[in-house]
């Protein structure tokens, strides 16, 4: 199914974000075929965003995920009394994190250092080499992102940047930048969720046909 093709029916003011949609669909779906983890950062509605696009990846999102039978065999052998609880209920995940619900972490950084540092700190604890960073921002330039994104750009992580406008700071530190064709940050908004389905739809599709 081309869920690009059908966003771009559906919302055709973003034809011209089409290109830069598949090259994160690439981006992303490499990455995790090679054992990576996506990483995702926003602020206000835009961290409503970054949990969202975790709660499509690490579970069944449109399509049924079935365990493979090697993890079936090992956890009959762990524990058969709990196998019959886990096997029909547990689903294959993709491994992504949001940084903006880590409230201990977050308020430990804003007490001990500074808030600004708070999406950094985590992207320079989590990130490898191989990893994805995707900022949201609607204005492309909220200075904790940009921090977030400088950092990733210096541990080698790829960063994707969902913006508006004209893209802000921010698109100066992205491999990929995906710039919605709208300046007010609520359209912004509305514009960026189905980008983000769109994103999950096709990636889901290639992981669990």
């Amino acid at each position: 199914m081309d869920y690009l093709q059908q966003l771009i029916s559906r919302y055709p003011q973003l034809k011209p974000t089409t290109q830069s949609i598949e090259s994160a669909y690439n981006a992303i779906s490499d990455s995790f075929n090679h054992g990576g983890k996506l990483l995702i950062a926003g602020n206000g509605g835009s961290a409503s965003d970054a949990d969202h696009i975790v709660s499509e990846l690490m579970k069944s999102f449109v399509k049924k995920r079935k365990l493979p039978e090697t993890i079936i065999e090992s956890i009959i052998e762990v524990d058969k009394d709990a196998s019959e609880y886990l096997v029909p209920r547990l689903q294959p995940g993709l491994p992504a994190i949001s940084l903006s619900g880590h409230f201990s972490l977050s308020t430990a950084c804003i007490n001990d250092i500074d808030g600004d540092i708070t999406f950094a700190q985590q992207v320079y604890g989590y990130g490898k080499e191989g990893d994805i960073f995707l900022c949201i921002s609607t204005s492309g330039n909220a200075k904790n992102v940009i921090y977030a994104a400088v950092t990733a750009k210096a541990k080698k992580l790829k960063v994707i940047c969902l913006t508006g406008g004209s893209g802000g700071k921010l698109k100066n530190y992205a491999d990929i930048s995906i710039i919605v064709p709208e300046t007010e940050t609520y359209k912004i908004q509305e514009l960026h969720l189905p980008i983000y389905h769109c994103l999950c739809l096709m990636i889901e599709e290639r992981f669990f046909r």
